[in-house]
């Protein structure tokens, strides 16, 4: 269901399936549509991660642009075949999602719940959450379409894959509840990734 928020200028309408992954920094959600515009807006976004293979509509980047805001696109089959669930678009997709030169950022597929929960289950068990948790918040988005096969995915990927490509991000702890993710000043004098626009 869509919330909507009032502000002084207008309503804002949330994408479908919104949620703070991180708060201020990673957001998901499925498609954007232009009545999400406003909201979007009021994130201060700095980059969008889609995980849709059709081309990203003209209003959208036309959206994007007037905001300065980067898309990166990792094209998922959004298929329930795990033979085509890519391990390197969602490796690729990840090193985007964890760079904190790219937050904050949205990351969404269609509808904001196979493709975008296997990227966010992946970073979930990248950040050590347990795998009960990682399904817990997987199937709470997917509701009752959750797959087996995501399941199965989400069990075997193995985030070592990707630990040597985060070597300079570090996950910290902020008091008993507060968690965010830190770049040391190695990566801030790298260049951040290119992304399509």
């Amino acid at each position: 269901m869509d919330m909507i928020l009032q502000e002084d200028d207008g309503i804002l309408v949330q994408p479908t399936n919104f949620s703070a992954v991180e708060d201020n920094c990673i957001y998901r959600c499925g498609f954007p549509q232009p009545s999400n515009f406003p909201f979007l807006q009021s994130l201060n976004l700095n980059s969008i991660i889609c995980l849709s293979l059709e081309p990203y509509p003209e209003e959208n980047l036309e959206f994007l642009k007037f905001n300065k805001v980067k898309l990166f696109q990792f094209g998922m089959d959004g298929t329930k075949e795990p033979s085509t669930m890519s391990r390197s678009a969602i490796t690729e997709a990840l090193k985007v999602l964890t760079d904190i030169r790219n937050h904050p950022v949205l990351i969404h597929c269609k509808r904001g719940k196979h493709r975008t929960g296997l990227v966010v289950g992946c970073l979930r068990k990248w950040q050590s959450w347990c795998l009960s948790s990682v399904m817990d918040e997987y199937k709470q988005f997917a509701g009752a379409k959750w797959r087996e096969t995501d399941g199965r995915f989400l069990e075997t990927f193995d985030v070592s894959c990707i630990r040597h490509c985060l070597e300079s991000i570090i996950y910290t702890n902020y008091g008993s509840t507060k968690r965010c993710l830190l770049c040391i000043e190695e990566i801030l004098q790298k260049p951040p990734m290119t992304s399509v626009l």
